[in-house]
């Protein structure tokens, strides 16, 4: 019996500048690039056991053995990784989060950076972080935004090769604070993978990728001189352009909850008011309000005296996955 194994940590991340819709669906190509922030309270831990003596793949999330879909998704890359080595031994794949699974906070892109960085480990390579990105880019578009550390880039690029996430900033640069006010904790009804196919549909969708290079050089640039008024205003109008393509789409996807509304409008007259504030959604329910240390107790204060609200995470900038 031969065994090998490795145990990878990654962080999911929150996107100020969306992927929406994809070039090539096969590879995820986008169609446009986009900008993150990694962050550091929020993990997925992935354990990868190769061994010969299995007679199957075996997936465990969250302590249950996984079937369908879900199992489907994780085989499909697994094998994608076994390829480079060029083996066909059979894996137990261990995950955990310590946040709300399939909810909209990005659990498959920390998902599938830890299984591409812990695979790859387990059958005894070494990739650059390129590479790896490219790799988990595969899995999940917005995984390879997990690879890297902090304030991360992904540029579309037109093939394989060049599409990857790199970082543009170390999580150190700049102590922004992610309050998610949590509105909804299960599994969306409709996943992200399959919300990419409608994007094409929308009437929009068009507009908003000719407009995404405008908006990548100014969140860039707001990040790089820590400008928090010029990185709130360019990530609320980026989140409310790919809603508008979502709600446009056939058929149409509402992924906001009047609770996520009426997060939207708090945050509006708080900004009013003087505090520093920026909201915006992912796809799923739960808002993400951005501001600098100093404001997360207020906020936080602020949001849990808000209807609807079930908790609120506290999220600094993270580090790169990284083997455990």
């Amino acid at each position: 019996m031969t065994t090998s194994t490795a145990t990878a940590v990654a962080h999911p991340n929150i996107a100020f500048i969306k992927y929406w819709g994809n070039r090539d669906a096969a590879l995820r190509i986008p169609e446009n690039g986009s900008i993150s922030m990694n962050l550091a309270e929020l993990e997925t831990r992935t354990r990868v056991t190769f061994d010969t003596s299995f007679p199957m793949d075996i997936f465990d999330l969250n302590g249950t053995r996984q079937k369908g879909s879900s199992y489907e998704r994780v085989l499909k890359h697994l094998n994608l990784l076994r390829g480079i080595r060029g083996i066909s031994t059979h894996a137990h794949i261990f995950s955990e989060n310590n946040f709300p699974t399939g909810a909209g906070i990005a659990s498959s892109a920390s998902g599938f950076a830890a299984l591409t960085l812990a695979t790859i480990a387990a059958m005894g390579l070494e990739l650059t972080e390129i590479d790896l990105s490219r790799l988990a880019r595969r899995g999940s578009g917005s995984a390879c935004r997990s690879i890297p550390a902090g304030f991360v880039e992904w540029q579309k690029g037109i093939n394989d090769r060049d599409s990857f996430a790199f970082s543009i900033a170390a999580p150190e640069h700049w102590n922004l604070i992610d309050c998610i006010a949590v509105i909804e904790e299960g599994p969306k009804a409709t996943g992200s993978s399959e919300g990419h196919q409608g994007a094409a549909t929308s009437p929009y969708q068009a507009t908003r990728v000719a407009d995404s290079l405008r908006r990548l050089d100014i969140c860039r640039q707001a990040i790089k001189a820590r400008d928090f008024a010029a990185l709130a205003e360019v990530v609320e109008l980026d989140s409310s352009m790919m809603h508008a393509v979502m709600m446009t789409s056939k058929p149409p996807l509402f992924y906001w909850e009047p609770d996520s509304i009426r997060v939207i409008k708090a945050v509006q007259s708080w900004r009013k008011l003087g505090l520093p504030v920026a909201a915006t959604l992912d796809a799923g329910p739960n808002v993400h309000i951005l501001c600098e240390a100093g404001s997360e107790k207020q906020v936080e204060h602020k949001l849990l005296n808000i209807e609807g609200i079930h908790q609120v995470i506290l999220c600094h900038p993270g580090d790169k996955a990284a083997l455990d």
